[in-house]
């Protein structure tokens, strides 16, 4: 048997409390494009409410939606659902489920910067390297305004760990 093909990654769901905030903070603050503005999905008979009632059952009634993308062409839906809840604390990383997306820019110092501008947050005080002296291979957890956890990459995911990181 042979080995599966590599798929690609075609976009990823997040949830925020404010769609409006977050399609600014996204396209301002990370350059990210908006390919479908902020739109209204109503719980009805039409073929997308169909298939939301799929998804999420029923009751869900509406939510809200915006479609950014990506420099590399990896797809961000970003939701704001009725009856959005905003825990205290989003990092419940010993739980099944995503919990954290990567972000790639050369210089993840003045990046994070500006996250933290725009109302995020370090979850660490400054970048950790990977090979310390050897190359400028960094990463630095973080927190969008919105609660969502976010890492940044200073060079792509397969230089970071092809020489084994750790």
């Amino acid at each position: 048997m042979s080995l599966p093909y590599p798929r690609t990654f075609s976009h990823i769901g997040i949830s925020v409390p404010n769609l409006e905030a977050a399609v600014k903070f996204y396209t301002e603050v990370l350059g990210w494009y908006l390919i479908m503005k902020p739109t209204r999905i109503l719980e009805d008979d039409s073929p997308i409410g169909e298939m939301c009632s799929d998804v999420f059952g029923q009751g869900w009634d509406y939510f809200d939606i915006a479609h950014l993308s990506t420099g590399d062409r990896i797809g961000v839906e970003i939701f704001q659902f009725k009856n959005q809840e905003n825990p205290e604390d989003n990092f419940e990383y010993w739980k099944t489920g995503v919990f954290h997306f990567a972000v790639q820019d050369p210089n993840l110092e003045e990046l994070a910067e500006r996250i933290v501008a725009a109302g995020g947050k370090k979850r660490m005080p400054q970048p950790r390297y990977y090979y310390p002296g050897e190359k400028p291979y960094r990463m630095q957890y973080l927190e969008d305004p919105f609660g969502n956890i976010l890492e940044l990459y200073s060079h792509c995911y397969e230089l970071t760990y092809s020489a084994g990181a750790y």
